[in-house]
């Protein structure tokens, strides 16, 4: 139970800033609704503890593969980000939510876990945290190791729920004028994030 409840901790701290996957999941959850928002941020929460397992279970073969690849990944995650970007920036917010329902949630979903994937330093921070907590490579605490990873997700996935819902809170407030400077803005936000993604390449 001690672990989970780190876990639970770390989980909530590590998705609470808000980068460029916050800003899509609020731009989502304006657009789209909580559901798509949501799910958005259980996507991200699912890479998270993809990488938590990694580093937790000490699986140093996979890690160092990612790590590898880190010039790839982030040329592709980057690409992505300012597709992303400039597509929600030329966005025309319509009078009503679309109904983000089947393919739309599965979309959702699929994106923010394809970007958070594609930042393999991620593993770093949780072994950082994790050797802390006496999770090093080769750890024999199988369980110890699972319920803290099991913490992880679930963190990750109550801030993305708070995220989703709060935001969803004030959405009523929102008119198409507002709707249109969020696209802006986030729009510009998350291209930025894929620019600097891209020039930190050289």
């Amino acid at each position: 139970m001690e672990f989970l409840l780190k876990g639970l901790l770390l989980g909530f701290s590590i998705a609470a800033p808000v980068g460029p996957i916050g800003v899509l999941c609020i731009r989502r959850t304006l657009a789209d609704g909580r559901a798509a928002g949501f799910v958005s941020g259980l996507g991200a929460a699912t890479a998270d503890a993809i990488y938590g397992s990694i580093a937790a279970f000490g699986l140093t073969i996979i890690s160092g593969f990612l790590t590898s690849q880190e010039i790839a990944l982030r040329l592709v995650g980057g690409a992505f980000l300012c597709y992303l970007g400039i597509k929600t920036l030329l966005a025309q917010p319509s009078e009503r939510a679309a109904n983000a329902q089947g393919v739309g949630l599965v979309g959702s979903y699929a994106s923010t876990f394809f970007l958070t994937l594609t930042n393999p330093m991620t593993i770093f921070s949780f072994l950082a945290v994790f050797a802390g907590l006496g999770f090093v490579s080769g750890s024999s605490d199988f369980l110890s190791a699972a319920l803290l990873v099991l913490g992880v997700f679930a963190g990750s996935a109550m801030w993305w729920l708070a995220l989703s819902g709060g935001v969803s809170f004030f959405r009523a407030r929102f008119d198409l004028r507002a709707l249109r400077w969020v696209n802006w803005i986030s729009g510009i936000i998350i291209t930025t994030f894929g620019a600097l993604a891209l020039w930190s390449l050289r």
